[in-house]
């Protein structure tokens, strides 16, 4: 496996048909996400990277979609690591197959929890490496080709990342049941039966997490209980009675 040291950010594919069985993976993301765009709301939605800008979100229900990547026919020309947004006014943002092209993944998830609003939304979708797509890294031939050339990042890897930056998952789903050395869909069906076999081995993760406004419950320190100082009540010079 390589190493996110090893990963060239030039290496980031700029259209679907970059990747092996590419239009297919599209698809099988737009459908995912379908069910997922009227759940959203809000004024601002950001597409990261050129594959999210490619993505179908005209069904979600924020009312301004822009896209951000280092190329003229983004929104906004920039580099994912360093947004040019202020913070806290983005409500929702969608990334996918990025975090495996990028040398410092985490640094991209902090850029993108500043410019989100509390509650707001990100979207990732990436290679699972526990599954049949994990196959071309092993073989030589593969290894310099997308997808293969980037890092596969465990889904629980980045669901941890996202715990720490105080965000709550909400869905973490698998998709694209093959190994996309061949044409895909097989016309052999296996994949289907990979699915119902191996629901966790599919070839890419998605992942739907919302920012929480408090991700952490401070707990007061326990102070110690000081016992009451008692004193016997003062008699007034009398005296119990003696019975006789």
């Amino acid at each position: 496996m390589l190493d996110g040291s090893d990963v060239n950010d030039a290496k980031t594919p700029m259209v679907w048909q970059d990747f092996a069985c590419g239009e297919y993976i599209e698809s099988e993301l737009n459908l995912a996400l379908k069910s997922w765009w009227p759940r959203l709301f809000g004024y601002h939605l950001l597409k990261l990277g050129p594959l999210s800008s490619a993505i179908n979100s005209l069904h979600c229900q924020i009312n301004y979609h822009f896209s951000l990547y280092q190329d003229s026919k983004a929104s906004i020309y920039a580099s994912p690591k360093h947004l040019p947004i202020q913070q806290n006014c983005i409500d929702a943002v969608l990334m996918t197959a990025l975090l495996e092209y990028e040398s410092d993944p985490y640094q991209i998830l902090r850029e993108v929890d500043r410019v989100i609003v509390s509650g707001g939304y990100v979207i990732i979708a990436g290679f699972n490496p526990i599954s049949p797509a994990f196959f071309g890294k092993l073989m030589p031939e593969y290894q310099s080709e997308l997808p293969w050339s980037g890092h596969f990042y465990m889904p629980s890897r980045v669901k941890d990342w996202l715990g720490l930056l105080g965000y709550q998952v909400l869905t973490d789903e698998r998709l694209v049941y093959h190994h996309l050395l061949t044409q895909c869909p097989s016309k052999f069906g296996w994949h289907n039966r990979l699915q119902n076999w191996l629901p966790s081995t599919g070839g890419m993760y998605l992942i739907v997490a919302r920012k929480l406004d408090s991700p952490y419950t401070l707990i007061r320190d326990k102070q110690k209980i000081k016992a009451p100082n008692w004193s016997t009540a003062p008699s007034a010079g009398r005296s119990g009675l003696k019975v006789k």
